[in-house]
């Protein structure tokens, strides 16, 4: 398998556990833990995985140059970004949050064409939009509230916000995937998020009663910490080797499409020719967006 296929595997697994942390994430909060102080522990964990993972690989260091854009890549990526998209999850649905932050590509796209210079072609716009209308058709007609969503205008808003930070995170970022390995790179931008999140999210962190957790939530905190922290992050960095910002962006279009999976799975929701006819939709759009990738590495 050439390195190309798998920055377009790990790009797949990185949307896979995404769509299925809309669900798990959602399930607990706020009982056992509040948005701010789950992001918390997002970071400390993460942090601490990377450094014991770090020992393993040789030591890199950083240019003085580089810090700023390091210390601005972890206030896009891990700190602005994740509290608003697990605020806006305890305000809105996790299937709302799955396809408001398919925004991200259309972002990444013009936000790509701007600081990279990187070509928009007819084809990948087409791509982007057929993905958005298949993501829009699921806002517009095939959503449902529910109850414990007390605020679904402000979790969508966020959600919005979450997105806008994401894309910013991808096209900062790109330059230093160029320079340092991925283990590098997390090590460092997580320790710099638990020092940025403290503010907002530690008060939130020692309200959880630890000792009382029952296994269903201790595993639920450990996908979120090791999946869709640890894993995708690995995932996303390894793709953006190989991959534009803009092509990673493509794959958010997945998430709207595994979320309903998980659930109708779960037994949570069930399935409809709308469904089908939108998934049907984002798949094409994601294939015609990474097709015209193959020279914008």
């Amino acid at each position: 398998m050439n390195s190309r296929a798998l920055a377009l595997l790990a790009a797949t697994a990185a949307s896979t556990i995404y769509g299925v942390n809309h669900t798990i994430a959602k399930g607990l909060m706020p009982n056992v833990i509040g948005p701010y102080g789950f992001v918390f522990l997002r970071v400390l964990g993460a942090a601490l995985i990377f450094w014991l993972i770090s020992f393993f690989y040789p030591s890199q260091k950083i240019e003085r140059r580089d810090w700023p854009r390091l210390v601005i890549c972890a206030l896009f990526g891990m700190a602005l970004n994740m509290n608003m998209f697990f605020k806006g999850l305890e305000l809105s649905t996790p299937i709302n949050s799955s396809v408001v932050i398919t925004l991200t590509p259309v972002l990444l796209l013009v936000l790509s064409a701007i600081f990279l210079k990187e070509r928009i072609t007819w084809l990948k716009s087409v791509g982007i939009t057929l993905g958005l209308v298949g993501a829009l058709a699921l806002i517009l007609f095939g959503l449902k509230t529910q109850p414990n969503a007390p605020n679904i205008p402000l979790g969508n808003i966020l959600f919005i916000v979450n997105a806008t930070s994401y894309a910013f995170y991808l096209i900062l970022v790109k330059p230093l995937v160029a320079k340092y390995s991925s283990i590098t790179l997390m090590k460092i931008f997580f320790v710099l998020a638990i020092f940025m999140n403290i503010p907002v999210g530690l008060t939130e962190f020692t309200q959880v009663e630890w000792l009382s957790l029952s296994f269903s939530e201790i595993w639920r905190l450990a996908f979120v910490v090791i999946g869709t922290t640890v894993l995708t992050y690995l995932f996303n960095i390894y793709a953006l080797k190989q991959l534009s910002p803009s092509t990673i962006g493509a794959f958010i279009y997945l998430q709207p499409v595994l979320a309903a999976v998980f659930a109708i799975l779960a037994g949570a929701d069930q399935l409809s020719t709308l469904r089908i006819l939108a998934a049907a939709l984002i798949f094409i759009g994601v294939f015609l967006s990474t097709r015209t990738s193959r020279t914008a590495h």
